[in-house]
């Protein structure tokens, strides 16, 4: 059973978002404040973490931060919940060390299947390996297995399609993609990305497993 951090001081979504994840055999651990949520969640080890944007105290993307610090946790996936339907908050949030986010009022089968996905990619990474169709990426070697035909990636373009293709129809910032896959001190812009994202396209062109499309 999958543990999940409920970290969310709204008592009534606090108990929804329990009884949906329960429900869906999940093992929820709510929290009012992420103070309360970060003196265990190291030793606890929990699958996934649900963080509200706006707390009392330390806000959610603060407590993420610090949760992307600590070793044993900093890989696992988070979901931040907001009430601001605004870019900002969302990039904020994302930006700050979140997965995915979500505007409240939400409907509880798209919370589950977030919540789903964000697992399943958790997975993936543990695994790290990654299959689509027929093509499978296998991250130790960098390497791209397509119908017979293997090819190993420069490091880059590697971790760009896999983070592209773990996510299937998400639709990432290039900042996004700047902040995770490239160093934060790196002197290249956010033009490098359409660069490797092109090499990407030519070095697939004839593969229909899957697509990269740009998003205006």
């Amino acid at each position: 059973m999958k543990r999940i951090y409920v970290i969310e001081d709204d008592e009534n979504i606090r108990n929804l978002l329990k009884i949906a994840l329960s429900g869906f055999l999940y093992e929820p651990i709510a929290f009012e404040t992420a103070e309360a949520a970060l003196k265990s969640i190291e030793k606890d080890r929990p699958d996934m973490a649900i963080f509200d944007l706006m707390l009392p105290g330390m806000d959610g993307v603060s407590a993420i931060k610090l949760v992307r610090q600590m070793p044993a946790v900093k890989d696992i996936p988070i979901l931040i919940l907001t009430a601001k339907d605004k870019e900002l908050d969302k990039v904020i949030g994302l930006d700050g060390g979140a997965d995915d986010y979500m505007v409240k009022p939400f409907e509880e089968e798209e919370m589950l299947l977030r919540v789903s996905a964000l697992l399943r990619r958790a997975k993936i990474l543990t695994e790290r390996k990654l299959t689509v169709g027929n093509t499978e990426l296998i991250y130790d070697s960098l390497t791209v297995v397509s119908d017979g035909t293997a090819q190993v990636l420069p490091k880059k373009e590697f971790l760009l399609l896999y983070k592209l293709l773990s996510f299937n129809n998400k639709t990432f910032t290039r900042r996004q993609l700047m902040n995770e896959i490239w160093d934060l001190y790196t002197e290249s812009d956010e033009h490098t990305v359409n660069v490797h994202i092109n090499k990407l396209r030519d070095r697939f062109r004839d593969n229909h497993d899957f697509e990269i499309i740009t998003v205006r």
